[in-house]
C-alpha cells in the first residue's frame, strides 16, 4: 500500500523516525543499519513495508530497495516475525545476511537474538534459492571464497577502506576469479578503490 515515504525528518532514534509529510507525521521502525545511513539533513526518502495485524498497522522505514527486499524475505519465513527481521537486519549488513544464507552459515544467523538453530535452518531451506536467484549470487564463490574475502576486506579495512566499499569491489572480483587469493584480491582491490 504504502511503498515510500519522502518528506521532513521530524524525530531521529535508533528504533524509528518521524518524518512530516505535509503536515502527517509517520511513525517508521527502522533497523540500526538505517539509522546509521540516514543523512542527518531533514529531507529524506525511505522505502517502506506496512505490516498489517488484527490489532495494529505497523509501518517500517528501510533506507534501500535491497534492505525492504531482505526485510520481506526474511517475514516469508514460518517463525520470523517483522521483530525478529529488523533486529536481523540491525545486528548484521544486507551483504552478510546474503552471504550466510547463501553459505548455509547456520552459526551466523543463529547470533542473532531470537534465533534459535531450527528457525536458523528454516531460514536458509526457504530462502537460499530466493537470494541466489534475486541478487544474482554465485553459489561456488560464497562457499569457497569465504574466508579469502574476509582476509582480504579485514586487510583493506586496516588499510583505511569502507569496509562496504570494499565489500563491493570485492564481490565483483570473485565473480570474475572464483579462486582468487587472498594477495590477489587486495592488488585487484586497490586499484578499484
Amino acid at each position: 500500500m504504502i511503498t515510500q515515504i519522502k518528506g521532513r525528518l521530524v524525530e531521529k532514534n535508533p528504533t524509528y523516525v518521524v518524518i512530516d509529510c505535509n503536515g502527517v507525521g509517520y511513525l517508521l521502525h527502522i533497523s540500526l543499519q538505517t539509522f546509521s545511513a540516514l543523512p542527518d539533513h531533514e529531507a529524506i526518502t525511505l522505502f517502506t513495508h506496512l505490516s498489517v495485524k488484527e490489532d495494529a498497522h505497523t509501518l517500517y522505514g528501510f533506507i534501500d530497495k535491497t534492505e525492504r527486499e531482505i526485510f520481506r524475505l526474511l517475514i516469508s519465513v514460518s517463525g520470523v516475525g517483522p521483530s525478529i527481521a529488523r533486529t536481523m537486519l540491525s545486528s548484521m549488513t544486507t551483504d552478510e545476511i546474503q552471504q550466510a544464507i547463501a553459505s548455509e552459515n547456520t552459526a551466523v544467523i543463529q547470533g542473532v537474538k531470537g534465533i534459535g538453530a531450527k528457525t536458523a535452518q528454516r531460514v536458509i531451506i526457504d530462502l537460499k534459492d530466493k537470494i541466489l536467484k534475486t541478487f544474482d549470487m554465485d553459489v561456488i564463490s560464497v562457499g569457497q571464497n569465504n574466508t579469502n574475502k574476509e582476509e582480504a576486506l579485514s586487510a583493506l579495512e586496516v588499510l583505511g577502506f569502507n569496509r562496504k566499499q570494499s565489500d563491493k569491489v570485492v564481490n565483483t572480483i570473485l565473480k570474475e576469479h572464483r579462486d582468487a587469493t587472498v594477495e590477489f584480491l587486495i592488488k585487484k582491490a586497490l586499484k578499484s578503490l
